[in-house]
C-alpha cells in the first residue's frame, strides 16, 4: 500500500460522528444539519432540463478538454465577472468534475516529491488541500488565520527556509470556514513571493458566488493579476465549481483557469487520471455559466437568512458577518466540541466544532473554541435552529 496513506488523518465528518457516538438527540425536536457546506436551495429548472434535454451525451466518451462550448461559456463568465481581457479557451481554462477533485489531483501534477517538497495551507483549511499534499510526498506548512490578524494569511511569517521549498501554496477567498476575501494588497504579497521562490498558486474560489452586496462582488485572484499587469497568469490557477453557485453540488462540476503552460501538464495528468466529464453535465454546465438570474436569487435568498439569523441571536452571541460564503464562523462561550456535543443532544442541531477544520501549528490550534455553522438548510429550519441555539446558551 502506498505509506503516505497512513499520514492521512480523519476527515472532520468522521471525527464528529466520533464525537457523537453513543449521544441520542433529544427527541421533541426535529434534526437541523447546519455543519456540512452542502447548499439546500432547489436546483435551477435550466440546469435540470439542460441535463434532461442531454442524456443522449451518455452514449459518448467525453474528451478531457471538455466541449468547446464548454469552454467558451465559462470564458465568457469569466470576463464578465472579473472584467477580464480575453481569455484564451483552448489552453487556459478546462472543465474539471468540482473543485474537490481538482484540487486534489493538481497537487499530484506540480510537485516534484524529489525535493523536498513544501505546501503552505490556511489554518484552518478545507481538508483536501493537506491530503493533496501528503499524498504528493509535500510537507505542509500551516498558517494560522485568526482575529488578531483579521483572519489573513500571513506570509512575512514564513521562515525563508520553507519559502525555498515551498512548491504551492493553497488560498481559499472567499475563506472555509471564516468568509474572508483576500484584497489586492494581499495578492501582491503572494504574486512577488511566487515570483521571488517560484511556487505555483491554487486559489480555492468555490464561494466566489455567495456575497451579500450586488455592486461589490468579491475580488477574484485572475482579477487581482490583471488589475497588477500579470497578463499571463503565471504560477496561477483558479478553481470554481458550480456546486455553490448554482446548487448542484451532486453534478460534479467545475473549471480551473490561469496559467496556460500549468494547464497544459495538468490536462496530460488528467487524461490518464481519467476524470473527464460526463457530456450531458457538460451541456447541464455551460446553461448554468450562462445564466446570472438563478444566481441573484440564490445570494437573495442567503442574504435574507445570514440577516435574520444574527437578528435572533443578537445579545447572545456574537456573530460577525463574512465577507463572503455561507458560513458564520462563531466564538463559543465554551469548548467548540462541548459545545457542539450539548447542542446536537440538548436540541439536535449539528454544528461543527473548529478545531476539526484546524491542527495545532505555531504553538495553537486556530479552530480551538470556535464552531462554522453553515446556512445551507431552509429559511424556516435556520430560523428554528437561531432559536434553539439562543435557548441552548442560556442554560450554559
Amino acid at each position: 500500500m502506498n505509506p503516505d496513506l497512513a499520514r492521512l488523518q480523519p476527515y472532520p465528518f468522521q471525527r464528529l460522528r466520533a464525537l457523537f457516538h453513543g449521544i441520542t438527540p433529544a427527541g421533541d425536536f426535529t434534526p437541523i444539519n447546519l455543519s456540512i457546506g452542502e447548499p439546500k436551495h432547489a436546483t435551477p429548472p435550466l440546469i435540470r432540463e439542460a441535463l434532461l434535454q442531454h442524456l443522449d451525451g451518455l452514449a459518448n466518451y467525453p474528451a478531457t478538454q471538455g466541449m468547446d462550448g464548454l469552454r467558451i461559456s465559462i470564458v465568457r463568465w469569466l470576463e464578465r465577472r472579473y472584467r477580464l481581457p480575453h481569455i484564451n479557451p483552448q489552453t487556459q481554462v478546462l472543465p474539471v468534475s468540482g473543485s474537490r477533485e481538482a484540487l486534489f489531483a493538481f497537487a499530484q501534477t506540480v510537485i516534484d516529491r524529489a525535493k523536498q517538497p513544501v505546501v503552505i495551507s490556511p489554518n484552518p483549511f478545507y481538508q483536501i488541500y493537506e491530503g493533496a499534499a501528503l499524498l504528493a510526498g509535500a510537507t505542509p506548512y500551516y498558517l494560522n488565520t485568526q482575529p488578531e490578524n483579521g483572519y489573513r494569511m500571513d506570509f512575512g511569517a514564513v521562515p525563508e527556509a520553507i519559502l525555498n521549498r515551498t512548491r504551492l501554496v493553497y488560498v481559499c477567498s472567499p475563506g472555509n470556514p471564516t468568509g474572508k476575501v483576500m484584497t489586492l494588497e494581499d495578492w501582491r504579497e503572494l504574486f512577488a513571493l511566487s515570483e521571488r521562490h517560484g511556487f505555483v498558486i491554487a486559489a480555492d474560489e468555490c464561494y466566489s458566488e455567495i456575497y451579500f452586496d450586488e455592486a461589490h462582488p468579491p475580488l477574484g485572484a485572475l482579477e487581482a493579476a490583471h488589475r497588477l499587469g500579470r497578463e499571463d497568469f503565471v504560477n496561477l490557477v483558479v478553481f470554481s465549481s458550480l456546486s455553490k453557485r448554482s446548487n448542484v453540488p451532486g453534478m460534479r462540476s467545475g473549471f480551473v483557469a490561469g496559467d496556460a503552460e500549468i494547464l497544459e501538464k495538468f490536462l496530460l495528468y488528467r487524461t490518464y487520471h481519467g476524470c473527464a466529464m460526463n457530456p450531458a453535465i457538460q451541456m447541464a454546465s455551460q446553461a448554468a455559466w450562462q445564466d446570472e438570474a438563478h444566481v441573484i436569487e440564490n445570494r437573495r435568498l442567503y442574504r435574507h437568512k445570514f440577516a435574520a439569523f444574527k437578528t435572533a441571536l443578537s445579545g447572545t452571541l456574537e456573530l460577525e458577518m463574512p465577507d463572503a460564503a455561507f458560513y458564520y464562523w462563531v466564538k463559543t462561550p465554551i469548548a467548540d466540541t462541548e459545545f457542539a456535543l450539548g447542542l446536537h443532544r440538548d436540541y439536535n442541531v449539528t454544528v461543527l466544532p473548529g478545531r476539526f477544520l484546524a491542527r495545532e501549528a505555531h504553538g495553537v490550534n486556530p479552530g480551538a473554541d470556535f464552531v462554522r455553522i453553515a446556512l445551507v438548510a431552509s429559511e424556516a429550519e435556520c430560523a428554528q435552529a437561531a432559536q434553539r441555539i439562543k435557548h441552548f446558551i442560556q442554560t450554559l
